[in-house]
């Protein structure tokens, strides 16, 4: 059975790249059966991808555990949005380009 969401996984030093793509659109009730990848909690995540809110909201809680999550944003670079660290702060930009498509 196809996948309704596919994920990519990019190991750098300090934090895995996550990037997700959507084969179809995506209903609410694909969260029951959604399984991202497992990812190195002891780095911190970046989540790129263009989907629903609520996608973004699960992928957020389901990753808590990890020393910090960004959301990347093509126009400034990845937003720090959550923190267990000192080094990373809510609010705190990587600059990283991840490009279109």
């Amino acid at each position: 059975m196809k996948e309704d969401v596919l994920f990519e996984l990019e190991e750098k030093e300090k934090y895995t790249i996550l990037s997700f793509r959507m084969e179809k659109n995506l209903v609410p009730s694909a969260l029951y059966n959604l399984s991202p990848p497992n990812v190195n909690t002891r780095k911190g995540l970046i989540l790129n991808g263009r989907g629903p809110i609520w996608l973004y909201a699960f992928l957020v809680h389901f990753y808590h555990p990890t020393p910090f999550l960004a959301v990347y944003d093509p126009r400034v670079g990845a937003v720090v949005i959550a923190s267990h660290v000192p080094e990373f702060r809510p609010g705190d930009v990587l600059d990283i380009y991840l490009g279109e498509g």
